[in-house]
């Protein structure tokens, strides 16, 4: 796990809203699931960009297993406005609180650092900010186009928060033409009310849809982690609802619990299970299927999307 060390004075407890929770058990992770501690001198390099252009990145934030891997490589996945978040969602290590205004010059800084890191392919994600009239979609809109026209042959892949009742947000994404559109569904329906209780599943469904609807060439995409309790014919229904959503690409990965005060880790699943899951995946349509323990949505995110761009032009 990635620790998380916050310099700033007086900003409370990094969750709040569950400081009062009663511990939950914490399992011994198995060996499938270790990863080497990060510390290279090309790590620093990637940490000292974007500290250099203040910024955060997911990285750190959600505490990524595979961080190390990652800026060793000068991959890193930006999380803009802000590093707290409107949500308190379950499984997540992501601050929760009241959020800061947005920062104007966000836009041009994240552009600078894609382009000084020299990415062939970057993931650009965020907070929820549910106290913004539209969801911070405007932002994600200004990002992309400072992007584009700092580093024009850098493919641009978003991940969202799901909007939910903020009108023409996803609209206003989609025009800006991201090459990918991602947003995770996260979990199971039945798991929503204890991992996820501020969004609903089938509007989060419904939002991937739309993408489809307005922009059918946009790359869609979206993930889930197992380990909350789910069972088996739950994760293949989710993939179902996903296809029938005209998905493309679905990730599937192992939950880590961050702290004592976080959902807990119900089950470790095993590699097999997870090469079974994409073994169904594809059979069921997917363009793209990444299912490992360690699978997350930005992890090999330029490869993965050369790839899912060659299976649809293979598919044509």
């Amino acid at each position: 796990m990635v620790v998380v060390v916050d310099t700033r004075k007086d900003r409370g407890p990094r969750h709040p809203e569950k400081a009062h929770r009663p511990d939950q058990p914490v399992q011994r992770k198995p060996d499938w699931i270790r990863v080497k501690a990060p510390g290279s001198r090309d790590w620093a390099k990637t940490g000292a960009i974007v500290r250099g252009n203040r910024l955060h990145t997911v990285c750190e934030e959600a505490g990524c297993p595979n961080i190390g891997e990652c800026w060793e490589a000068k991959h890193a996945s930006f999380i803009i406005m802000g590093d707290t978040c409107t949500r308190a969602c379950a499984f997540c290590n992501v601050r929760t609180g009241i959020p800061e205004p947005l920062d104007a010059a966000e836009p041009e800084n994240v552009a600078s650092a894609v382009a000084e890191l020299g990415l062939a392919h970057v993931v650009i994600t965020s907070v929820d900010r549910d106290d913004l009239p539209d969801g911070g979609a405007a932002h994600f809109a200004a990002v992309i186009g400072a992007i584009r026209a700092r580093a024009p042959a850098t493919t641009v892949e978003v991940l969202t928060p799901d909007f939910l009742r903020k009108e023409n947000a996803v609209e206003a994404v989609v025009a800006a033409r991201p090459d990918v559109f991602n947003h995770n569904l996260e979990t199971v329906p039945s798991k929503y009310l204890t991992v996820r209780p501020g969004a609903r599943y089938f509007a989060s469904l419904r939002l991937l849809q739309q993408v489809k609807e307005i922009d059918p060439g946009i790359f869609t995409k979206s993930g889930i982690m197992l380990g909350f309790g789910e069972e088996r014919n739950e994760v293949l229904q989710v993939m179902d609802d996903l296809r029938a959503a005209d998905v493309d690409f679905i990730t599937i990965g192992q939950y880590l619990q961050p702290t004592r005060k976080h959902h807990p880790v119900v089950r470790f699943v095993p590699p097999d299970e997870f090469k079974s899951f994409e073994t169904v995946a594809y059979a069921k349509g997917f363009l793209m299927v990444s299912a490992s323990p360690l699978t997350r949505s930005s992890h090999h995110a330029g490869e993965d999307f050369a790839r899912l761009r060659a299976a649809r032009a293979a598919k044509r």
